[in-house]
C-alpha cells in the first residue's frame, strides 16, 4: 500500500471512535444514518485519517462540504473540532511526506 493512501485513509478504529464522539450522529443535520467518514482536510489534500480530522455526517451533508461555495459548513466543522480537541493545528491534520519527496527532487 502506497504511504499517501495509508496515511489518508481512515482506519475502523478511529471510525467508531469519531461516530462515538458525534453520538453517532451528522455534526451537520443530527441525522442518525451518519458514519465517521468525511475528512476535514480532504484526501485529495493530504488529509489524513485521523480523528481531529474526521467527521461523522451523513451522505447528504457529505457531499455539500465537498462542494467548496458551503464554507459555513467548513467553518462549522472547523469550530466543532477546536471544540472536541485543545491545541487542534489543521497543519497537522495534512500528510506531508510528499513535500519532502518533491523538495528533496528539486535541490
Amino acid at each position: 500500500m502506497h504511504r499517501w493512501t495509508k496515511a489518508t485513509q481512515i482506519p475502523p478504529a478511529v471510525k467508531r471512535t469519531v461516530e462515538e464522539r458525534d453520538n453517532h450522529c451528522c455534526i451537520f443535520c443530527k441525522s442518525p444514518y451518519a458514519a465517521g467518514e468525511a475528512h476535514y482536510v480532504p484526501r485529495s489534500k493530504g488529509g489524513r485519517g485521523i480523528e481531529q480530522n474526521i467527521l461523522t455526517v451523513c451522505r447528504e451533508c457529505h457531499r455539500k462540504l465537498d462542494d467548496a461555495g458551503n464554507k459555513w459548513m467548513h467553518d462549522y466543522a472547523r469550530d466543532y473540532l477546536m471544540q472536541h480537541y485543545q491545541g487542534w493545528d489543521e497543519d497537522k491534520l495534512i500528510y506531508r511526506k510528499f513535500e519532502v519527496h518533491y523538495a528533496k527532487q528539486d535541490t
